[in-house]
C-alpha cells in the first residue's frame, strides 16, 4: 500500500474563559485541518471565533470537534448517552462552528468526535449512528473523520458520507485496532522517533504494531497530532520532514 498524500489534523480551540490550553498559533501553520472544540468539553464562543480566524489565515480546513458535556473532565469520561442524544449534541455543536466559519467567509469541512465520545462510538453502533446522522443532516459535503477500521467507519460509508480514516501519531493500539485506553501506562507514545516510525508505517505500508506485538492493518487518510502537548510543534515539524522524505504530500483530506 502506498499513500501519496496525507492530512495532518489537530484538536484546537480548547481554551475556555481564563483557562488556556495548547499552542494553537504556533501549531496552525504546520497542520492542514483543525478540529475546533465546540463548548461542551472545552472552548467558548470567543475561542471558536479566534480559532476559525486563525485557520482561515493559514488555509487550514475547519472542522467541528463535538464532545460530551463534561468541561471538568475534558470530555474524557464516559457517559451514558443515547443515539438521539449524540445526534442532537453533535448537530448542536457543529452548528456553532459552522456559524462562525460562515460568518468569517469559510465553511465547515468536517466533523470529528472528541475523547470519550469518539472512543465510545468507535465500538458502539448506536452512538456511531447518532454521529453519522448529524453529519448527514449538516449536508454540504461535510466529511466525517473516523477511527480506521471501526464500526463508525462502516456505518458512515453505508450512509454515503465522505469518510476519512484517522490514525494517531502518539497513541498505541490494541490488537483489534482500537486505541489503547489512557488508563494503560503505555497508552501514549512519548518518543518522537517511535511516533514518526509508526506514522510512516501506517501511511506507507498501511500497518501498525499493536501493544501485543501483532500487526494490524489500517487505512490512513488523516493523522491526528495532539496539540495540547508542549512538544507538539517540534514533533509535527519532524513528522512533516519525514513524510516529505518519503515523498508523501501533505494536504487537507
Amino acid at each position: 500500500m502506498t499513500v501519496h498524500s496525507i492530512d495532518l489534523n489537530a484538536d484546537m480551540g480548547e481554551s475556555f474563559g481564563a483557562w488556556h490550553m495548547g499552542s494553537d498559533e504556533a501549531l496552525m501553520p504546520w497542520i492542514t485541518s483543525a478540529n475546533i472544540a465546540c463548548g461542551f468539553h472545552a472552548g467558548d464562543p470567543g475561542t471558536i471565533a479566534a480559532t476559525v480566524g486563525l485557520a482561515l489565515r493559514h488555509g487550514v480546513a475547519i472542522g467541528a470537534h463535538p464532545g460530551l458535556p463534561d468541561l471538568q473532565g475534558f470530555g474524557r469520561r464516559s457517559m451514558q448517552v443515547t443515539e438521539e442524544e449524540v445526534y442532537q449534541m453533535a448537530l448542536y455543536q457543529a452548528g456553532a462552528v459552522r456559524a462562525f466559519a460562515d460568518a468569517a467567509g469559510g465553511r465547515l469541512h468536517h466533523l470529528k468526535a472528541h475523547g470519550a465520545l469518539y472512543n465510545m462510538a468507535a465500538k458502539d453502533a448506536a452512538l456511531s449512528r447518532g454521529l453519522v446522522r448529524a453529519v448527514k443532516a449538516l449536508g454540504d459535503e461535510v466529511q466525517i473523520y473516523v477511527l480506521a477500521g471501526s464500526i463508525m467507519e462502516t456505518l458512515a460509508r453505508e450512509a454515503g458520507l465522505i469518510v476519512r480514516c484517522e490514525v494517531f501519531a502518539d497513541r498505541r493500539y490494541m490488537p483489534d485496532g482500537s486505541l489503547s485506553p489512557r488508563t494503560r501506562p503505555d497508552a501514549l507514545i512519548t518518543d518522537e522517533s517511535e511516533s514518526v516510525a509508526q506514522v510512516l508505517s501506517m501511511v506507507g505500508q498501511g500497518t501498525l504494531v499493536a501493544v501485543d506485538g501483532t500487526t494490524v492493518k489500517v487505512q490512513a487518510d488523516t493523522v491526528c497530532i495532539h496539540g495540547d502537548k508542549p512538544t507538539a510543534v517540534p514533533f509535527v515539524q519532524a513528522l512533516r520532514q519525514a513524510l516529505s522524505r518519503a515523498s508523501v504530500q501533505i494536504k487537507p483530506a
